[in-house]
This record gives structure tokens, sequence and C-alpha cells, in this order.
């Protein structure tokens, strides 16, 4: 987790978090996503205790838009928009 010895969290740790916070808002088992508007606020350590809040905030026919925010206590240290896509199968399935 750690990006350097001042135990600084690498940002694709929270990135993680806040993509599979969106997954879960979505709550489609084909949901996938196709693209991602990041913006880190505050910096993260070891040690934080991170909450993710996800929001849908429209759909329309397969896409989805979905606001993630990430908290530690009740400070916002990221924010991020999602556009994740449902497809009718899962992306990995031919034919």
């Amino acid at each position: 987790m750690r990006a350097d010895e001042k135990n600084l969290v690498h940002g694709g740790f929270i990135f993680s978090l806040a993509d599979y916070c969106a997954m879960l808002t979505v709550n489609e088992p084909t949901a996938v996503l196709a693209s991602a508007k990041v913006d880190f606020k505050k910096p993260v350590v070891v040690g934080d205790t991170l909450r993710a809040e996800g929001r849908l905030q429209r759909a329309e026919g397969k896409k989805r838009w979905v606001e993630v925010k990430v908290y530690r206590n009740q400070d916002l240290v990221f924010l991020e928009e999602f556009l994740c896509v449902v497809p009718d199968k899962h992306v990995l399935d031919v034919g």
C-alpha cells in the first residue's frame, strides 16, 4: 500500500476502493467501468480508515453515471465520476 517512506498510500488503492464502490452502486452482475474522472483531494497515509459512498447520478440505456466520494472521518480525500456500462452478457463471453 505504501508509496514512500512517509507512509503515503498509493493512489491506485484509493481508486480501487472507489471503483468497487461504484460497482456496488450499479449493482448489476455484468457492470464494467468505461471511464473515470478522478480528483485526489487530500493525501492518505497507512493506518487511515476510509469510507466510500456511491450515488447513482443518472442512467440511460446501458450507461450508468456514478459519483463516489471517499472520506477519512469527515474529510473528503477523493472524488470520482465513473461511467459504467451494463452489457447484456459478461465481457469475456464470446459469441
